[in-house]
């Protein structure tokens, strides 16, 4: 019987000890992903003042899960600009339901190999925006792609480069 418990109370440790590991597992990605601009997570930082040689379009992208009734869109499709200019836009979101909303985005860059380049300074993802029923609010976004790329062979066809985000429910606050 002593020999059962102890399996019990290991078997019942692993579990407890999945468990903590899968709910943390989203946030250590987030902050691994912001620290090392990995899988298309933008690194944030100052603003250039080198202007490179490059120009590339821009386009930004909006997805939102089922469970956020949001409606969100950039200020505009698209942006022609060249390597170190400075670029400042927004997001527009809207609440859609009757209550009260928090959602949370994440950033991608596609193709990801030039998310390296893109460097912003500030931005509104992985931070909670609460709505209430209806509201409507703008989120700033200020980013600049980093000279350096003009030298980066594998990036040298390259002209479109895509900024997308994907908003959810914060389910931080659930």
């Amino acid at each position: 019987m002593n020999k059962n418990k102890k399996i019990l109370v290991l078997c019942l440790s692993i579990i407890l000890f999945m468990g903590g590991l899968s709910l943390a597992a989203v946030p250590l990605y987030e902050l691994f992903c912001k620290v090392t601009g990995y899988k298309g997570t933008p690194s944030v930082i100052n603003v250039s003042s080198e202007i490179g040689d490059r120009e590339f379009i821009i386009r930004y992208d909006t997805n939102i899960a089922s469970d956020l009734n949001w409606s969100v869109t950039p200020e505009k499709i698209s942006d022609k600009i060249k390597t170190g200019d400075n670029i400042f836009t927004y997001y527009e979101a809207k609440n859609l339901s009757n209550i009260s909303t928090n959602g949370v985005a994440t950033y991608n860059v596609i193709p990801a190999e030039a998310a390296a380049y893109i460097l912003k300074v500030e931005c509104f993802c992985f931070t909670g925006q609460e709505l209430k029923s209806e509201e409507e609010i703008k989120m700033p976004l200020t980013f600049f792609i980093d000279p350096s790329i003009d030298r980066d062979k594998e990036l040298k066809d390259v002209d479109t480069i895509t900024i997308s985000y994907t908003f959810f429910k914060n389910k931080d606050l659930l």
